[in-house]
């Protein structure tokens, strides 16, 4: 269900100069990074890249959503972490990503772990904004 935009609390802007080859910045300052092609797509590599901001950004969302449902189901997820990997590749369209998103929670069991992964990626508004869009596989670590 989309939100209104009287609902929004927070709005993060970046702006990006040269696209892939640049400089991406927050209008705060805090993120102010050079963005380069990897390596494997032909880049110099010497800055982050997308893929990379959309990991870190899905990552730290995906434990946040972990530690709602965890709450609301009176889990231990201390110690826990979560690995986003974003794959790009070509598809029929030009390009494409794809996101494996893996979570080590080592206070339950795997049954639990699993339950808590799959209720967060139900809550987690990243999942909720790529759902039908792209392939998210979740996986225990």
């Amino acid at each position: 269900m989309s939100i209104q935009q009287s609902d929004v609390l927070y709005t993060a802007v970046a702006t990006a100069e040269n696209g892939r080859d640049g400089r991406v910045a927050t209008d705060d300052g805090q993120l102010d990074v050079v963005v380069n092609p990897p390596k494997a797509m032909g880049g110099s590599g010497a800055g982050t890249n997308p893929e990379q901001l959309f990991a870190a950004g899905y990552s730290a969302c995906f434990q946040g959503a972990l530690g709602v449902v965890a709450r609301q189901e009176s889990a231990d997820i201390s110690g826990s972490t979560v690995t986003a990997e974003v794959g790009i590749g070509k598809n029929d369209d030009g390009f494409g990503i794809i996101v494996k998103i893996a979570a080590a929670i080592p206070n339950v069991d795997e049954a639990t772990a699993r339950a808590l992964i799959e209720k967060a990626h139900q809550v987690c508004p990243y999942s909720k904004a790529t759902r039908g869009n792209i392939t998210v596989d979740l996986a225990i670590a």
